[in-house]
């Protein structure tokens, strides 16, 4: 087939046409989000329990995790807490040892998919980085409780893997295993509050 042109784009549920390698905002739908990734199982699925522990349940323990270390963070950037990992919702989540191996391609696709998602939903294309270390310091404590808790690490495995600050969790987290259509609703649900939280600001 030469001279054929690669396909780099995905047809979503909602009809929307997403070229991968030049989103644009007009083509991204919270649906198609929360659809996806709470189809897609954090850790490959390598997780206890009779439910994948998916993205999007991941997703909301980040954001709950980001306001409890912050409890005066604006209302944006718990949304953008939310949405840290929502470009797996067309190009799956990779386990950090596949990241490194497949190299600069893979992150140059999910910055882009990132920004545009960011663009859609009134964010900047890219975060403060105060914020984005924010949100990567929230996002390696769920890891560490997903690693102890479901995916079958050691406590000294998870301390050397996911280091942390002396920041730590909130007391009474807890790792949710549910179908996902429940955590689909969960994560729409969290969206439209920190929407209408965003407005008012």
């Amino acid at each position: 087939m030469a001279g054929r042109t690669r396909r780099a784009w995905q047809r979503m549920l909602s009809g929307r046409r997403l070229d991968l390698l030049d989103p644009t905002p007009m083509d991204i739908e919270i649906g198609d989000i929360a659809h996806g990734l709470a189809f897609v199982a954090r850790w490959n699925g390598q997780t206890r329990g009779d439910w994948a522990y998916s993205v999007a349940e991941h997703s909301l323990l980040v954001e709950e995790i980001f306001a409890a270390l912050d409890p005066a963070a604006a209302a944006r950037w718990r949304l953008a807490a939310l949405l840290h990992d929502a470009p797996e919702y067309v190009i799956g989540d990779m386990i950090s040892p596949v990241k490194s191996a497949l190299g600069s391609e893979y992150r140059e696709m999910d910055a882009r998919l990132a920004a545009a998602i960011h663009r859609r939903f009134g964010l900047p294309a890219t975060l403060p980085a105060p914020v984005k270390r924010a949100i990567k310091q929230a996002d390696r404590l769920s890891a560490r409780l997903e690693a102890v808790q479901i995916a079958g690490f050691t406590p000294a495995e998870a301390d050397r893997l996911f280091p942390v600050t002396d920041d730590l969790p909130p007391d009474g987290l807890a790792i949710r295993l549910r179908p996902p259509a429940e955590t689909r609703a969960a994560y729409l649900d969290r969206f439209a509050a920190l929407i209408v939280q965003v407005d008012r600001d």
